[in-house]
């Protein structure tokens, strides 16, 4: 294959995945007339459509879907094993993509991975907030985050944390002129803080567990957020109650400055897990970053 054909290659995967030729742009560097330009002339040598474009939107031909299905993951195998031989003779080397959520980057994976960027100069680490569940193998991620119920079972999983309790959260001030709930009926007439998903636009149900049954809690409140962070200082403020990870909300319930309520209707989540796919699993970067980020007791 001619260097041109697989440089181009390398442009078209980068527009299929993003369907956008804008923000493929961003991500590969280059303008939005470039990529155009590039992707037009891969489908003229050849001589078929890739890509349907409208004012609005990309979309991939057939054609341009069993490219991306059949070659993308093929030549991603190379890049690896390439990397993993040039690993060999000498330093960890290469940029290792994450994907997870604001908090977990903040509280688990960040503070793990700070002190070994130091020791390894040419390491290099991307970490992206997202609270979609991301295809990382679609996406070139190289390791991603979620509950260890959530990963796919091709996948290698590595544990992060132990497993995780949720709380139901307010401030003291907030429960000032109002009692506590104790049950979902009470917890319907509070101002609930809510979270909106990034994956379908909707407002996340809470997912409580109470005498061994599962309950999907629809709460109402004043205000929403994309993410626990805000959620959090939301709740700080008193602007109602948050549903949020124990190792979030911990060190603000041991100083006073949260409440938990409802706790016999607070479940116990299976525990974070970084996951990557197995043809990963030879490169030295990558196994120096998931045996810093992994769980020790």
């Amino acid at each position: 294959m001619a260097r041109d054909n697989l440089d181009d290659l390398l442009v078209f995967f980068a527009v299929a995945r993003e369907r956008n030729f804008t923000r493929a742009a961003a991500r590969l560097g280059m303008t939005q007339s470039a990529l155009s330009h590039i992707v037009r002339a891969l489908e003229a040598r050849l001589g078929v459509r890739l890509l349907t474009r409208t004012t609005r939107s990309v979309s991939l031909t057939e054609a341009g879907e069993r490219l991306l299905q059949n070659v993308a993951p093929r030549i991603e195998e190379i890049e690896a094993e390439i990397a993993a031989i040039s690993e060999l003779g000498g330093k960890p080397a290469g940029t290792i993509r994450i994907t997870a959520v604001d908090h977990v980057i903040s509280s688990v994976l960040w503070p793990r991975i700070a002190p070994l960027l130091p020791l390894h100069p040419d390491l290099h680490v991307e970490l992206s907030a997202d609270y979609r569940i991301v295809d990382i193998a679609a996406e070139r991620y190289d390791i991603g985050v979620r509950h260890g119920d959530q990963v796919d079972k091709d996948m290698i999983a590595v544990r992060l944390t132990p497993d995780i309790r949720m709380r139901i959260v307010g401030a003291p001030f907030y429960f000032a002129d109002r009692a506590a709930p104790a049950s979902l009926a009470d917890l319907m007439q509070h101002n609930c803080i809510n979270l909106r998903l990034a994956s379908s636009g909707g407002i996340y149900a809470w997912e409580l567990r109470h005498e061994g049954r599962d309950v999907e809690a629809r709460v109402r409140g004043q205000a929403v957020f994309t993410d626990a962070g805000h959620i959090l200082e939301a709740a700080l403020d008193g602007a109602g109650l948050g549903f949020l990870p124990d190792e979030l909300v911990a060190p603000h319930l041991a100083a006073g400055r949260l409440r938990s309520v409802m706790e016999d209707w607070c479940p116990l989540w299976p525990g974070l897990h970084a996951y990557y796919p197995s043809r990963r699993h030879s490169s030295r970067a990558l196994g120096l970053v998931i045996d810093a980020i992994r769980h020790r007791a």
